[in-house]
């Protein structure tokens, strides 16, 4: 597989420290609200990285975490810790309010086929963690004390920009609206471990120290936790590009300075869903969730086919012209899939391979979901039986789950309950077990009777017996079903 690494800048074969394993480690939600479609546009295509990999033979270890303490409204590591903010504004403990949406995300989660890591882990549950961390950076020297809280010393580091060549003076304090000076930091790009009491006296959530009662800082939370988890070598981290920096930036500083040794080979950055307007936030415009676009009539993985159909390291313009776009495109697949007769022969096992093979590569192309969808439409075209059409797009839906064998069984059966014409003033229903063709037979032979054809309807009749098919002719219509 070869996979652009955002550490690199450049598009280069995965490998990870123990052949044929992944330790993977993904940003998880700051649960003061609820995550809006761009947050989730990260999740979906962390999800199909998670799936490819275990698909293409890999044993994978993911691990999230969930921050519910400790981070920020700035870049600086200043203003009010988010939960705290989430916690005034619905008249809640930081717990209720973590809890809450921290369930509303894995719900939403739910509704787009993303799977749950194999760890979740609250940043609550490992200050024990973050301790042993901050104190050895203070006692190598990575770390020092001032105003009552513990800064990291990013001037000890040889190189700290890792993904962007950042010119220092445009990350000068200011530059960012709501970016405050802190006067206690060595140097700007300086910051915070662990907070004491000296600040932010109305946090909610604090624990003894070394340095004093406080909460961690954001950045230490990712470190711990993955340490804890995925241990001292990281093969993959992933995020929103918007982590990069500082957070990812940070991540990498602490980490290796505790460590001393390199600690993630391999960096995945998802790129912003925008709307015509810039990039979407919570705070710009209709907040965009989940919730909402079922509420107008979508289905959630309509939206992940919308964010399939596009590189993850290409920004998204979402908009309901072309969210509808995404439907239509999902449902017609899904209807072309529902034409297909699962007792059409046997598997072609020689195609499956082909096939698989090609979708394999494609995918392991940096996770071209695009040409993954292709295959799909490719396997639609190709000259086999169904059987084997189906079996295939069941395969690749374990790495796409988009659920296309389950809608499309759903419509299959739909189309079999009520399939039905007017005709002389009333209405006549064929009902079966799902096959388009044979309703249109049993539909035929309708015609036929009401035409005074009988010898036709007789034909038709003693055709489809000779299939195994039944009729039971009922009022107003006809079954039918095989014996």
């Amino acid at each position: 597989m070869y996979l652009y690494n955002s550490a690199t800048h450049k598009k280069e074969e995965f490998k990870t420290h123990t052949p044929g394993h992944v330790e993977m480690y993904t940003c998880g939600p700051t649960v003061y609200h609820f995550a809006h479609i761009g947050n989730l546009r990260s999740y979906i295509m962390e999800d199909v990285l998670e799936k490819y990999l275990r698909y293409a033979g890999y044993d994978v270890n993911r691990v999230m975490n969930i921050t519910d303490v400790g981070h920020l409204t700035s870049d600086a590591d200043e203003g009010e810790d988010k939960m705290v903010k989430g916690a005034k504004r619905e008249h809640k403990t930081v717990l209720e309010i973590a809890q809450f949406y921290t369930d509303a995300f894995f719900d939403d989660c739910r509704k787009l086929n993303i799977k749950t890591p194999d760890v979740v882990q609250p940043a609550t549950g490992c200050i024990d963690e973050y301790i042993k961390i901050v104190s050895k950076l203070v006692e190598t020297g990575y770390a020092y004390l001032a105003g009552g809280n513990v800064y990291f010393d990013s001037s000890k580091l040889k190189r700290y920009y890792v993904f962007n060549d950042h010119d220092e003076e445009d990350l000068a304090v200011g530059v960012r609206e709501g970016v405050e000076e802190d006067t206690n930091k060595r140097n700007k790009n300086d910051f915070v471990l662990w907070f004491t009491k000296s600040k932010f006296e109305d946090q909610a959530l604090k624990w003894d120290s070394p340095w004093g009662v406080g909460y961690p800082g954001w950045h230490i939370e990712c470190s711990g936790i993955s340490m804890k988890y995925n241990g001292e070598y990281l093969d993959l981290h992933c995020g929103g590009v918007d982590n990069a920096f500082p957070h990812h930036t940070n991540e990498i500083a602490q980490s290796e300075s505790y460590l001393g040794h390199p600690w993630c080979s391999h960096w995945f950055h998802v790129h912003h869903l925008n709307t015509n307007d810039g990039k979407m936030s919570k705070s710009k415009g209709e907040f965009l969730t989940v919730s909402l676009l079922e509420s107008k009539g979508y289905d959630p993985l309509a939206y992940r086919w919308f964010c399939l159909q596009s590189h993850y390291r290409k920004a998204l313009v979402f908009s309901y012209e072309n969210l509808d776009n995404a439907v239509a495109a999902y449902n017609k697949l899904i209807a072309r899939i529902a034409a297909l007769k699962p007792e059409d022969g046997a598997v072609d096992q020689a195609v499956f391979d082909e096939y698989k093979a090609k979708f394999l590569q494609q995918m392991g192309n940096d996770l071209n979901t695009s040409m993954g969808v292709t295959a799909i439409f490719d396997v639609l075209k190709a000259k086999t039986n169904d059987a084997t059409k189906l079996a295939l797009i069941g395969d690749f839906d374990q790495v796409l789950s988009l659920s296309l064998l389950e809608k499309a069984a759903a419509k299959r059966a739909e189309d079999a309950k009520t399939q039905s014409t007017k005709a002389g003033g009333g209405e006549y229903t064929v009902t079966g077990e799902g096959d388009p063709a044979i309703d249109a037979q049993v539909l035929a032979r309708y015609e036929a009777k009401k035409a005074k054809n009988f010898a036709e309807a007789d034909r038709i009749r003693d055709e489809l017996k000779a299939q195994g098919i039944e009729i039971i002719d009922t009022k107003g219509g006809a079954s039918w079903k095989r014996v």
